[in-house]
């Protein structure tokens, strides 16, 4: 074939190819909502038109970790230094509430330099989170990225492009970008793939440290633990009164007891299913 004939056919060639390749997505329109889901497939961002959260005067037994958390946050909605924060420990004690309300309270900060976004990454994602920050990069937004339920097993080696991207890459994380993760592993990984590793390799130091300089990437490190009876009751009377559910005290109480009893735990999550079921069997809904 002549190579005049050859150009025109591979120019036709790579014109058809453009016309069944997928638009690029469009740049979203971060003041058209407040958070965002990234779809790592797509490599888009998704509105959320409403953010499934609780008020965080709410959440009850873990001050300590609200008034850490709130801090660092609002230290970097207003330019300053913070810290990539993980919440790790018991289930259903408020991790991931906590994260968003923290969003709503201080999106409303009037000091904030800027306006701050929550976007939720899956975890199954994370090898995006490159492709991710390089959208965010130099929007004029600040935002919380958000990975709920973050850990990984002992076949997934996606933790090590989590280390290179939170701190240590060439290009590092932008300003704008702060990551929060939730785990019910301080670490990240299961202790039995860390004391496997550490058992099987030439020099065991080494391993282990591989795994938890991980979680090292986290400048602060938040603890969650099993509330006391105490604390879990208070849980509950708080949501009754939040949402005016009129029943006696000792009724809450008993009752509140008695579905910790067969749940076998008590925590948030508990005392907010049995305030659901309370308010179903009294006909109200949950309407602040």
């Amino acid at each position: 074939m002549p190579e005049a004939d050859a150009l025109v056919l591979l120019a036709r060639i790579a014109a058809a190819l453009e016309r069944l390749a997928p638009p690029p997505p469009s740049a979203p329109d971060f003041c058209a909502a407040e958070a965002f889901v990234w779809r790592a497939a797509r490599a888009e961002l998704t509105m959320v038109a409403q953010v499934n959260r609780v008020e965080l005067a709410l959440l009850e037994g873990i001050d300590r970790q609200r008034d850490l958390l709130l801090d660092n946050t609002r230290r970097f909605a207003r330019g300053l230094p913070a810290n990539n924060a993980l919440l790790w420990g018991a289930r259903g004690m408020g991790k991931s509430s906590l994260v968003k309300s923290i969003h709503a309270a201080v999106a409303r900060d009037p000091q904030s330099r800027l306006p701050l976004k929550l976007i939720e990454i899956h975890r199954e994602d994370i090898e995006s989170l490159p492709g991710l920050l390089g959208a965010l990069r130099g929007a004029p937004c600040a935002f919380l990225l958000f990975c709920d339920d973050l850990s990984f097993d002992a076949a997934e080696t996606s933790y090590k492009s989590l280390k290179s991207v939170l701190e240590g890459g060439v290009e590092g994380r932008p300003r704008n970008v702060l990551f929060y993760a939730t785990s019910n592993r301080r670490h990240l990984l299961p202790r039995d793939m860390m004391e496997n590793e550490r058992s099987s390799a030439i020099i065991p130091g080494e391993a282990a440290e591989e795994k938890i300089s991980l979680s090292d990437r986290f400048g602060l490190w938040l603890g969650f633990h099993n509330c006391s009876q105490a604390e879990y009751l208070d849980m509950a009377f708080g949501y009754a009164r939040h949402y005016r559910l009129d029943a006696p005290k000792e009724t809450i109480e008993r009752e509140a007891l008695e579905w910790s009893i067969t749940r076998g735990a008590r925590s948030g999550r508990v005392a907010w299913q049995y305030i659901q079921d309370l308010a179903g069997r009294l006909g109200r809904t949950l309407e602040a």
